[in-house]
């Protein structure tokens, strides 16, 4: 029996269920919490939500609606019937990373706690967590779960011991008398708790498997925002010229050149100078860095296209020019579109790590792979593992995106020998 698409995304939902079960129960009683709160106080209820809270209803609803849509049925959509494959295994990790982040990872990417117990650990580690109270955080209603959930207040401890009717706890060979009054209790004995950091943690504590998942999410909307820009760039000032010609076709080729007679790097410096580093800029200046090659193709297809008859029966009856794009041109050179911006998406996420690395990326507001790299390369001798997973998780998604373009081309073109 052949596996498919269907199947291993189904597995991976199995296993985000029963590994996040706790964290997937404590969403579902804050949403049903958050639902009756409305109801009651309304106003009030709605000043509490933040993108956190958000992020973490939306991942849940759409985890749901997944398998509700995967499990009575059976059936498969699209692609999921394919047999599945190394591309097809990166492309549904990647999607989960992104969709379901709140949920795989449980703890922030940037949280961070008592930097000397966990900075620098190495793969599957394990620190102790003395629960400590929450302010403000008894009872059942929303506000009390939204405190408890979003605000964690924990200790990482070596070890704790009960000395005459002190609690002490030990954070390497420092001893510390803990205060009664702020630590959680249960049966009479503080409560004590376990984190697993799968992939090690960083210089400042961080977990490098929550920032390596949030940093899928930046490579991915950052990929995704330019390829959209480069699209409507390269689609459109390809139509025009190649649809016009004359004085238009040769400004906007010797346009075009222009810019690919630039390295873009300088470009882009340029751009980050006057505008800033922020994602929206990146995607901007990494959208608009890449429409060269774009445009190339749909102007030369436009320039064949235009001398047929059914695009001049088109023209003639009066089309606008947006429909004859749409309705004649697009739906012709749809293949080699969608490849050059398969590819154009690999570029764009390895030019985002690279600037990233330089500190010229997204800033420090988000996990970037390329400023994990970079963060990585001054404790390479003592903690290879800040390094290696974002650049594995980096060269991966590289050769997948590559990979899918050249399958893509083959798909179109059969003719082209593997």
């Amino acid at each position: 029996m052949k596996v498919k698409n269907l199947h291993f995304v189904f597995i991976i939902l199995m296993l985000i269920l029963v590994l996040r079960f706790q964290r997937i129960s404590d969403i579902a009683v804050m949403i049903y919490t958050f639902v009756i709160s409305l109801f009651q106080k309304f106003s009030e209820t709605l000043s509490l939500i933040n993108l956190s809270l958000i992020d973490n209803f939306v991942s849940f609803i759409l985890l749901i609606i997944l398998i509700l849509y995967l499990v009575p049925k059976g059936k498969s959509r699209l692609l999921l019937n394919k047999t599945v494959s190394l591309t097809s295994i990166v492309i549904i990790m990647l999607f989960t990373f992104f969709i379901f982040a709140p949920v795989v990872s449980t703890t922030d990417s940037d949280y961070q706690n008592d930097i000397g117990i966990s900075k620098l650990l190495p793969p599957f580690s394990e620190v102790k967590l003395l629960q400590q109270v929450n302010e403000n955080s008894n009872g059942s209603d929303f506000v009390a779960l939204r405190n408890r959930f979003l605000n964690e207040n924990s200790i990482y401890i070596d070890s704790i011991k009960k000395i005459g009717d002190d609690y002490f706890y030990f954070q390497k060979e420092v001893q510390t008398v803990a205060d009664r009054s702020k630590i959680k209790f249960k049966d009479n004995e503080p409560v004590v708790n376990s984190r697993f950091f799968i992939l090690g943690t960083d210089e400042f504590g961080r977990d490098i498997f929550s920032r390596l998942v949030y940093g899928t999410r930046i490579s991915m909307v950052v990929g995704l925002g330019a390829v959209l820009v480069s699209f409507l760039i390269g689609i459109g000032f390809g139509f025009l010229s190649g649809y016009s010609g004359r004085f238009l076709d040769t400004l906007l080729n010797r346009f075009t050149d222009m810019f690919l007679s630039i390295p873009v790097i300088f470009l882009i410096i340029l751009i980050l100078t006057f505008f800033g580093n922020s994602i929206f800029t990146i995607i901007f200046i990494l959208g608009f860095s890449g429409w060269m090659s774009l445009f190339k193709i749909v102007r030369s297809e436009v320039i064949s296209i235009k001398q047929k008859d059914f695009f001049i029966t088109a023209s003639k009856i009066g089309l606008p020019d947006y429909k004859l794009l749409m309705n004649e041109i697009l739906p012709i050179i749809i293949a080699p579109v969608v490849v050059n911006l398969v590819f154009q998406y690999g570029n764009v996420i390895l030019a985002e790590a690279a600037l990233s690395y330089l500190g010229l990326g997204t800033g420090l507001n988000y996990p970037s792979w390329g400023g994990m790299i970079e963060a990585g390369q001054e404790y390479l001798s003592q903690a290879w593992w800040m390094i290696f997973f974002p650049g594995f998780a980096l060269i991966l998604t590289l050769f997948t995106a590559n990979n899918l373009g050249r399958e893509l081309n083959q798909f179109f073109n059969p003719r082209i020998s593997k």
